[in-house]
């Protein structure tokens, strides 16, 4: 069983960064798919960015704004949200997908305009 424990969240302006951590209690290494995914106010979770072995995709509307990273080393996941804006407000989740299949408590991203 792996742990996931988000953090980095918080309030920013329009225009703004933030980079969300993703630390696993174990080790990482044999996980080869992990993701990103964000829940809004009133709305579904959505995945916004994963990485899968080398391959990496993200939604259209963070492509070129987010850049999701991992450190195996640290056993960490990473989520760097650039130009935020306020439809980028929501809880963020870190995912392993299965067979690990666990999720973050989550963390709070905030854009005011």
């Amino acid at each position: 069983q792996v742990q996931l424990v988000e953090s980095g969240g918080g309030l920013v302006q329009t225009g703004g960064a933030l980079r969300l951590s993703c630390v696993a209690s174990g080790n990482i290494d044999g996980i080869d798919a992990m993701a990103w995914y964000r829940q809004a106010p009133g709305k579904q979770r959505e995945l916004v960015a994963n990485m899968i072995g080398n391959n990496i995709k993200y939604i259209d509307s963070v492509e070129g704004r987010f850049v999701i990273s991992r450190d195996n080393a640290k056993n960490a996941l990473y989520l760097q949200l650039n130009d935020l804006k306020p439809e980028d407000t929501g809880v963020y989740y870190c995912h392993t997908y299965p067979p690990f299949n666990s999720w973050g408590q989550g963390t709070q991203v905030t854009v005011s305009p």
